[in-house]
């Protein structure tokens, strides 16, 4: 048995021998061996060694943004600058990652830790914020813009590819979406931690998500970070995959206040600003780049922007570079040059603050639960103290949702308990009024001024504005004779299919609920929404304030408690105890300007100047107060900051100058006087008599003098005593056809066509954002003296001033003086640019325009000892009779031949005489013909005798 199966064997090797599969076998057995070996080698033997120095080679290109180029006033003082800085950086490798969110929660959680260990902050621009009571809410109050960013956050292109409940998602579902979506969620338990740090870690991972279709683009996560947290970063590299320390080129501002509203500030190009950009402008920009967002900032953006560069390197699997293959160096931008004259920008608009608080001073009274329609005149309403404290918290210059924290002071705690006892008995008010059915007009003013608050509320999604029939009687019964409740109007509403149901989805149990479950449900909604809601918060104390039971005193006192104001113990202790009056320590805070007009947002609070050189259109001074710091939105925006801007009482982020119009009142008479002797319907020696009255129409309008006349007048002493009257009667004369037929519309042509020959038809040419104006299109007996729907921005009052000043040449106001490359070589000189010579106007006629002027001028005490003749008119405004005027200014200097124009408009001024001692310290600061000192003394500024025209 044993031989046979040996001879098998040998049969079988023999048979393996003398064939080709040997060969294979062979030859496989041998790379099999080299294989094992190099193996052990790899594993074994250098195991160590190659698992300390893997490299494994990526090759990337990286885009350089230019460094942007500088911007300067007219004298060469700068006004916007670059300034290097250290970011804190992330670049997203983790593609690969199984537990991505996790590790990328991991490594964004110690970010954090360190950079705010050493007194520094995470970015923050994502568009949600929390408010002053821990809520959620959106940064963009403008709807579009806010939409615009639900469909970034949703990942759709356009606002229309939004279905209705994305559409009205509240930032509350934004933020749990983000946190919990299972596709695009970052895994974070948005119910049990802290809403501050889930902020913050929304905003980061946001950032990192924008920049993941970006291949090798590093997320900034921390601006401009101290030596200290480069350090610390630097040393816990290893445990932080991707995440590095970068230089980066941070835009800076100087005196940022006073320049903001025409300069504004620089930001991350977004989607829609990319996707708008024309095909050959767009390869300039990377959707990482940073750009003007507004002002000088934006419309000069592709001056301003350098070259990108380009780097093409080599890194590792730790992202450490190796090798570098090529490197082009970024571009520097050019250099803009404004015509803006930066001393006498400050000093404009440190000369309009301290006017305005001279203003609130003067109007500051201890009356409290005042009604100012009882007043006869606007120029009698006066600023209640109790409006005055309360606006310490209405614009939140001091935090009532600190009151109840644990660190907060005493005071604070005080009025803290008066708040929460009043809050829990207002509620239960509330509820019995919408329960009942007490008649609005029978309601006391405090419940009044709920039901009005929560009225608003339902206005803003749940009662459709566009669905309300206006004419329908009980709406009628509502709104305007105040003779039904909110209990009656909301059910009503309900009945009328004006409540958008869907709103209340959360608060109705069944898809066919009826009207008394609607209701209810609506009760439910307002109480959940009043319990977390700041502004209702701020309603409650306006009352407590009203009622004395929160006293001015404890106001006061909080703001040294809060650091608002540095800690003054015996001021403190003073106020506390009752030692310190409360209404005295008020009126020296404003007179000091340690608390500003701008910060308490009573009337007046804001103002503007334009002052423009009327031989070239080059603007000098473009002043909005208050002002705000673009260097807080600049780079990586301050959401908390933009969000205050954006509510604040005073609109800090609006520019008055451009954006906002009103009535020019009496300064409109020089283009009536124009019209009046060039169209031959007067001349220089015809006479009109004021009696105070004008008699050609029904019911007779007054003159600003009435009951008293000005008697006989020509057109010089019209304008001198700027006599409404006067111009009454051409405003009418200019209705008459040959017959002596009046037609409103011909008057209302006549005074069109003079409006637009002065430029008021169009924008003034400023190269920033300016409201369209409004000429008057009904009434030229009211149109004649800048009434009617005439209205007007203080730029194109300017621009209006201007030509007057020049005798008939309209040039298109500018900012911009010239651009240069980075060597100072100028690469554009701006020109001035005519727009329009008014034709067919005498040489007499301008004298006569020019003459009257500057007798109303000389007429005005606050005018002398000036040591230039200045020509000029005053203007008043009315808003309501419960507001006061808005006071306006326009003039030129020097009269006999111009080198300025001026425009000043203080909103709620009460009186233009305060506007035009505005206009006289802006022509003694452009002429130097007073020390700064008496100009700018730090002090709300003294008053002069009132004008009225």
């Amino acid at each position: 048995m044993f031989k046979i199966i040996w001879k098998r064997i040998k049969k079988t090797v023999l048979q393996i021998s003398e064939s080709r599969l040997l060969v294979l076998i062979l030859v496989f057995c041998f790379l099999y061996a080299i294989l094992i070996n190099k193996l052990f080698n790899l594993q074994i033997v250098k195991g160590e060694y190659y698992m300390e120095n893997y490299k494994l080679q990526i090759r990337k290109e990286r885009n350089l943004q230019g460094t942007r180029g500088a911007i300067y006033d007219r004298n060469g003082e700068l006004l916007a600058y670059n300034e290097l800085a250290y970011s804190v950086t992330f670049e997203d490798n983790l593609s690969g990652a199984v537990d991505r969110n996790e590790t990328l929660n991991r490594i964004m959680d110690q970010v954090i830790q360190i950079v705010e260990a050493h007194g520094d902050s995470v970015i923050h621009s994502f568009g949600i914020v929390l408010d002053s009571a821990g809520n959620y809410q959106f940064a963009q109050t403008n709807e579009t813009l806010r939409l615009r960013f639900v469909a970034d956050v949703y990942g759709l292109r356009t606002i229309d590819e939004l279905e209705k409940e994305q559409k009205n998602a509240s930032a509350e579902d934004l933020i749990h979406y983000l946190c919990t979506d299972e596709l695009y969620g970052y895994e974070l338990d948005d119910e049990k931690l802290d809403r501050q740090y889930i902020l913050k870690m929304v905003n980061l991972r946001y950032a990192i998500n924008l920049n993941s279709f970006q291949k090798f683009i590093p997320t900034v996560l921390a601006s401009d970070v101290s030596d200290e947290t480069r350090i610390a970063i630097m040393e816990n590299l290893d445990k932080m995959e991707g995440v590095g320390i970068e230089e980066e080129s941070l835009r800076r501002y100087t005196d940022s206040q006073y320049f903001a509203s025409l300069i504004g500030y620089t930001g991350k190009i977004s989607q829609e600003e990319y996707d708008a950009l024309d095909k050959e402008v767009k390869e300039r920009y990377a959707l990482s780049d940073i750009v003007g967002k507004s002002g000088i900032e934006q419309v000069m953006d592709n001056v301003l922007q350098g070259d990108r560069g380009k780097k093409i390197f080599y890194v590792d699997s730790v992202g450490k570079v190796t090798e570098e293959v090529s490197f082009v160096e970024p571009g520097a931008g050019n250099d803009v040059y404004l015509t803006i004259d930066k001393k006498l920008q400050q000093q404009t608009y440190q000369i309009i603050e301290e006017k305005i608080a001279g203003i609130v001073l003067s109007k500051l009274s201890t009356v409290m639960n005042y009604d100012p329609s009882l007043e006869k005149d606007t120029m009698d309403i006066v600023i209640p103290s109790d409006n005055a404290y309360h606006a310490f918290i209405a614009n939140e210059i001091i935090d009532e949702q600190h009151f109840g924290k644990e660190d907060a002071g005493a005071t604070e705690k005080e009025v803290y308990a008066i708040y929460s006892a009043r809050k829990s008995t207002v509620m239960d008010e509330i509820l019995a009024e919408l329960n009942g059915t007490t008649p609005y007009q029978s309601l006391s003013d405090e419940m009044k001024g709920y039901m009005d608050y929560m009225e608003s509320i339902l206005l803003g999604g749940i009662l459709m504005a566009d669905a309300i029939d206006a004419s329908d009687p009980t709406y009628v019964a509502w709104s305007k004779d105040e003779t039904i409740s909110m209990n009656q109007y909301l059910n009503y509403a309900i009945s009328k299919n004006w409540i958008d149901t869907s709103r209340l989805n959360e608060y109705i149990s069944s898809e066919y609920s009826d009207a008394a479950e609607v209701y209810q449900a609506i009760l439910r909604y307002l109480k959940d929404y009043l319990s977390s809601d700041m502004n209702f918060d701020k309603l409650i104390y306006k009352y407590l304030i009203k009622s004395g039971s929160v006293k001015g005193t404890q106001i006061c006192a909080i703001v040294y408690e809060q650091g608002v104001l540095p800690m003054d113990e015996g001021t403190y202790n003073g106020l506390r105890s009752g030692a310190v009056d409360s209404f005295g320590w008020l009126h020296t805070q404003v007179q000091t300007l340690a608390i500003t007009p701008g910060q308490l947002a009573l009337e007046p609070c804001t103002g503007s100047a334009v002052v423009s050189d009327p031989n070239t259109g080059e603007v000098l001074a473009c002043v909005s107060y208050p002002g705000y710091d673009n260097n807080r939105l600049a780079n990586t925006m301050d959401s908390d900051y933009y969000t205050q801007l954006v509510t604040g009482l005073s609109r800090p982020f609006y520019n008055n100058a451009t954006q906002e119009t009103t009535a020019p009142g009496s300064t409109y008479k020089m283009i009536t006087s124009v019209a009046g002797l060039t169209e031959g319907t007067i001349e220089g020696n015809t006479y009109i008599s004021c009696g105070g009255a004008f008699e050609g129409v029904t019911p007779n309008p007054h003159c600003w003098s009435w009951p008293n006349g000005h008697g006989g007048l020509n057109v010089v002493d019209a304008l001198n005593h700027s006599c409404n009257v006067f111009y009454y009667t051409i405003g009418f004369e200019f209705g008459k056809d040959r017959d002596g037929n009046y037609d409103s519309d011909r008057g209302i042509e006549v005074l069109r066509k003079y409006a637009e020959e002065f430029g008021l038809g169009e924008t003034s040419g400023l190269e920033i954002p300016e409201t369209e104006p409004n000429i008057s299109d009904t009434d030229p007996v009211l149109s004649a003296i800048g009434q009617g729907t005439n209205n007007y921005t203080v730029s194109q009052l300017n621009r209006y001033v201007s030509t007057v000043a020049n005798k008939g040449t309209v040039y298109k106001l500018t900012l911009l003086d010239k651009t240069t490359d980075a060597n100072g070589k100028i690469i554009k000189k701006y020109e001035p640019s005519v727009v329009n010579k008014i034709k067919g106007v005498s040489r007499n006629t301008w004298n006569l325009i020019h003459d009257g002027m500057i007798a109303m001028i000389n007429n005005t005490s606050s005018y002398g000892g000036v040591g230039i003749q200045v020509a000029g008119k005053t203007g008043t405004a009315q808003q309501s009779a419960v507001h006061p005027d808005h006071a306006v200014f326009v003039g030129f200097a020097p009269a006999e031949s111009p080198e300025i124009a001026i425009a000043v408009r203080i909103a709620n001024g009460y009186t233009s005489a305060y506007a035009a001692e505005i206009g006289r310290d802006i022509v003694r600061a452009h002429f130097e013909l007073a020390e700064e000192e008496e100009l700018i003394t730090g002090h709300a500024a003294e008053l002069g005798d009132s004008i009225s025209d």
